[in-house]
């Protein structure tokens, strides 16, 4: 959550969250969540050898229409607590659209606040053409691309048993007007204990192929659910000052019953 003022754009508390846990599977399933689905996380931050809640995330599914098309709309807002606002201040939302089919995006809007930097845009998915529209203009970009919050909802239709440890898959994402060649590194499968529960968890390594959104990208760790909904429960990283960890916190509606739970405090 607290960077320095060179990364301060790229790496913050849902940005950090967000971009970690995008991969691409090899193919879409029927979608791993459903309408009405919340899942909350914490945001600890590490500096001095203690880890402080820094803040929370959180990110919302309904079922709507756009462009008279059945779309999922993920809204994901990040904030740090209110105590902490004078160090760093951020408020965060994020939402994406993106079909009910193929889970393609079909719209991104970020809208932040982060340590007094501001920044609104919206950006359109054209799949015919394979390109992004933005208010800076329209720029060409690989089929299956993801914007930051649509790639965790597509990801998390990966079957993991038809990969084998040191796997890696790739994908990719376009963020300020760039796309970024990324893949992901599977690790296998372990028990992860977070602050909130023990879970039976897939162990993922997030690794940059090209770009400047990481600086430690090979340091990077996740574990999801080893269960039919695939989420996030630990996310752990160095950052340029100090470590975060992102623990799930809290989950509503889920899709499938979530087996994956050793311990749940």
């Amino acid at each position: 959550m607290w960077t320095n003022t060179n990364n301060m754009k790229k790496f913050t508390i849902i940005t950090a969250l967000l971009i970690i846990l995008q991969y691409m599977p090899s193919a879409a399933q029927e979608a791993a969540f459903k309408h009405g689905e919340k899942i909350t996380y914490t945001v600890f931050y590490n500096v001095i050898g203690i880890y402080i809640n820094a803040g929370t995330a959180t990110f919302t599914t309904s079922l709507e229409q756009y462009n008279n098309n059945n779309v999922y709309h993920v809204v994901g807002e990040g904030s740090t607590n209110s105590k902490y606002d004078w160090i760093f201040k951020v408020r965060d939302r994020y939402e994406s659209y993106f079909n009910t089919g193929d889970l393609q995006s079909v719209k991104f809007i970020r809208n932040i606040n982060e340590g007094g930097y501001k920044k609104y845009e919206e950006v359109s998915f054209n799949q015919q053409t394979n390109t992004a529209i933005t208010p800076d203009g329209v720029y060409k970009v690989p089929a299956k691309v993801q914007d930051l919050i649509n790639a965790i909802y597509y990801a998390r239709n990966i079957d993991y048993n038809a990969h084998k440890p040191g796997d890696k898959i790739e994908f990719s994402m376009f963020l300020d007007n760039k796309v970024y060649d990324l893949y992901i590194k599977y690790l296998g499968k372990e028990t992860v204990k977070t602050r909130y529960g023990k879970y039976n968890a897939i162990k993922l390594s997030p690794l940059l192929i090209k770009g400047t959104v990481f600086k430690d990208d090979d340091k990077m760790t996740l574990w999801v659910t080893d269960d039919s909904n695939h989420i996030p429960v630990r996310v752990q990283s160095p950052i340029s000052v100090g470590t975060i960890k992102i623990d799930l916190k809290d989950v509503q509606n889920l899709k499938y019953p979530m087996e994956s739970v050793v311990v749940k405090d």
